[in-house]
């Protein structure tokens, strides 16, 4: 009989998909540093956009939001919930895929 036979089983853990879990708030944000000089202005619009999405999908993953519950509405009410300012719909699609790509 193979050894992977005869493991036990884990138990089944509590899912936060029934029930969601409450943000820590409020959360403390890490020390910002300056963002290195000469860039195109783009690129800084592009790397602060993608840091605010990230922090929405972590806290939006955290309190066990589904990519797929992941309404425009519920994205800026966590935003506001965390303290940051609203997103943009650009930013909203962004953080859906990154809700997506984190499975």
């Amino acid at each position: 009989m193979p050894a992977a036979a005869l493991k036990p089983k884990p138990l089944p853990t509590q899912s936060t998909e029934r029930r969601s879990v409450p943000l820590d708030s409020p959360y403390q944000p890490l020390a910002k540093r300056p963002l290195p000089a000469g860039r195109p202005r783009d690129w800084y619009v592009t790397h602060n956009r993608r840091l605010k999405a990230m922090r929405l999908a972590i806290a939006l993953l955290d309190s066990g939001v589904q990519p797929g519950q992941a309404r425009n509405e519920t994205i800026r009410g966590t935003a506001e919930l965390i303290g940051v300012h609203p997103p943009s719909d650009t930013t909203c699609h962004m953080v859906r895929a990154l809700m997506r790509y984190s499975r």
